[in-house]
């Protein structure tokens, strides 16, 4: 055979409509007429976790597709037609329909067979036993009867081929249900569930399992799964018998009951029975995927930092969500660097940014709160020369750790010339500069060791503290402008700060996780003692860092990491709630959901793929440890 009549064939046979392959229990296909009208006519995904015959998935035909069964023996069927279907073919000719082979290959055991043939033997099994039936005993052995059919068609070489171009772009999955539609349902994506049917007879009789061991509390578990599939803003459409418990529990849906027939019953007068259908659209969400108004191109002038736990990677993300809100005032609580807080004020709202680190409230005070003042490059240099008398603080306390004797000393002149300043927001630009400069001038940019162990050779480190403070001062000042709006500095503890009730809060707390630690006070505390001229702080003297004592937040553990998520949502119940979590960090992604739960209508959670800048607990920037999701809660 030529290459293009090999071609030609694998496209005829593509135009072909797929159909199950199996004879099965449950089977939909007569009821397809009523199933493919409910579908949506648009969809990400198409997720099956209960196959069973699959008349659903072939009718369909997705491009893109999740499906999946509890049954291994079913899902190899798939697998093999899926890649191997010539061999699968192969395999079937060899079978003929005769008593003893039925009972020969009956006693085989599928998981001895190479994966096709075992494909082949299920094949063959099904078209030639009793009824199509599928039923092991508990040993897990295939126990139904042989059929007695005069020809049963063993090979159906055009539905074989059929199937495997169908099957060839779906992701072929054995697992629980529960365990497939938690890893792959997203946003969008089209969710047909077929699970065992719940008993026809009295709603007693449910109390006993059916056939395929799928119990009342399995029933629960299921409806509690639709829902959050629902929430999530999946398409669902749900099949079962016409029982009371499945109206009670889809009430809130639309449930449609359908006259159906049961082929595979072997009692005439009970073929007959009633199905209903449940079918759910997605919940309204935010229209995350489509492209949203861009940002100001302001956002840009903001000094770049790789300050911990920056936003400034997610900030399309960020915009995303919250420009799809109408809001005037908005408010970031833990603000750190300001970049989410100078995002919102390059778009026009007038912002509250907050920090209980006082070099974050000195940035949101020189580049947030600051409209118009800059600090001309002329002065600066003023400020690098002694002026007033300093108390030589930074080189007595500081000597050999962090940087040489020379830069200590102009550090200290530095703070005393910044403490003359008498216009707060020129102070504010002179003092950022300053803990700029120190961290850039430091390797990896924090103060956890002591000497230059992780100097990497990078430009700025070779650059003297002199040039990496008037860098930073023409920095600031190119961030400097003014918006229209009254914006705020604070540095206050979130749950204490008083403000008047914003249209948007913005939740970006230290990340909880028993695997690392979220203090950045520790890793900080050179920088955060010159925000606050070491004033109010404990100087642990014992320490080679000489660290100070970190300041008390409920974020340090589990339980007052939820306890203060639960107060914030409370307390802001009444804003728009955008909040930034990561997939390793406590409370869990479910509880976080709970806890905006009480307090909103409305709450969804966007996943965004990120990678951290640097890793914590020895953590290498290249290795998986520091690769996880960013989580945005929105609350509205």
């Amino acid at each position: 055979m030529t290459t293009n009549t090999t071609a030609k064939n694998a496209e005829s046979r593509k135009a072909l409509p797929a159909r199950p392959l199996l004879k099965w229990a449950g089977g939909k296909t007569q009821l397809l007429g009523e199933i493919l009208p409910k579908a949506p006519q648009k969809y990400g995904k198409y997720i099956e976790p209960f196959l069973g015959g699959g008349a659903v998935f072939f009718a369909l035909k997705p491009k893109s597709s999740v499906i999946s069964d509890s049954n291994p023996e079913l899902m190899n069927l798939y697998a093999q037609v899926a890649s191997h279907v010539d061999e699968v073919i192969r395999c079937l000719h060899r079978y003929k329909n005769s008593k003893d082979i039925f009972y020969a290959v009956r006693e085989q055991n599928w998981k001895e067979l190479p994966k096709p043939e075992a494909a082949a033997r299920t094949i063959f099994l099904n078209h030639t036993c009793y009824n199509g039936l599928y039923r092991v005993n508990r040993q897990g052995h295939f126990n139904v009867p042989y059929g007695k059919y005069k020809n049963p068609k063993i090979c159906d070489e055009e539905a074989l081929y059929a199937a495997s171009d169908a099957l060839k772009s779906a992701v072929i999955v054995c697992a629980d249900y529960l365990q497939v539609l938690e890893r792959y349902a997203q946003p969008g994506d089209f969710i047909f569930l077929d699970p065992p049917y719940l008993p026809v007879s009295t709603y007693s009789d449910f109390k006993r399992y059916t056939k395929e061991q799928f119990y009342e509390e399995d029933h629960r578990a299921l409806a509690k799964e639709v829902k959050r599939l629902h929430e999530l803003g999946c398409y669902v459409i749900l099949m079962n018998s016409n029982h009371p418990l499945v109206h009670d529990l889809y009430s809130g849906y639309p449930v449609e009951v359908v006259p159906t027939k049961r082929y595979i019953s072997c009692k005439g007068n009970s073929r007959c029975g009633e199905d209903v259908i449940v079918s759910i659209p997605p919940k309204r969400r935010l229209q995350v995927h489509f492209a949203p108004e861009p940002l100001a191109e302001q956002v840009s002038r903001f000094p770049a930092t790789r300050f911990m736990g920056s936003k400034s990677k997610l900030l399309p993300e960020i915009w995303k969500v919250a420009s799809q809100f109408q809001f005037h005032t908005a408010a970031d609580l833990f603000s750190g660097s300001g970049i989410v807080g100078y995002l919102f004020k390059a778009q026009g709202k007038a912002v509250i940014s907050n920090d209980y680190m006082a070099m974050s409230a000195v940035f949101a005070k020189a580049m947030i709160e600051n409209s118009s003042v800059t600090l001309p490059l002329d002065e600066a240099k003023i400020l690098l020369s002694p002026k007033y008398e300093n108390d030589h603080f930074v080189s007595r306390t500081f000597d050999g750790l962090y940087y040489s004797k020379a830069d200590n000393e102009l550090i200290d002149t530095l703070r005393a010339n910044i403490a003359h300043i008498k216009r707060p927001y020129k102070r504010a630009i002179a003092m950022s500069a300053l803990i700029r400069a120190c961290i850039k001038k430091r390797p990896r940019g924090i103060f956890t060791y002591t000497g230059n162990r992780y100097d990497d050779g990078r430009k700025d480190l070779k650059k003297s503290l002199e040039e990496q403070f008037l860098e930073a001062v023409a920095a600031v000042n190119r961030s400097v402008f003014d918006n229209g709006q009254t914006n705020r500095a604070k540095n206050c503890d979130a749950i204490a700060l008083r403000i008047p009730t914003p249209d948007l809060v913005y939740i970006d707390p230290p990340y909880y996780s028993p695997l690392s630690d979220n203090e950045y006070v520790r890793r900080y505390h050179f920088v955060e003692g010159l925000a606050r001229d070491w004033k109010g702080v404990e100087i642990q003297q014992n320490t080679q860092t000489k660290k100070f004592k970190s300041y008390p937040t409920p974020f340090s553990t589990r339980k007052g990491a939820e306890n203060a998520f639960e107060l914030l949502f409370k307390k802001y119940a009444k804003s728009i709630q955008i909040v930034s979590y990561s997939s390793n960090g406590l409370p869990t992604k479910d509880e976080m959901l709970a806890l905006m739960a009480k307090y909103k209508a409305h709450v969804e959670v966007i996943p965004v793929n990120y990678r951290y800048s640097f890793g914590n607990q020895g953590t290498k920037v290249n290795d998986n440890r520091n690769k996880v999701q960013e989580y945005l809660f929105i609350g509205y």
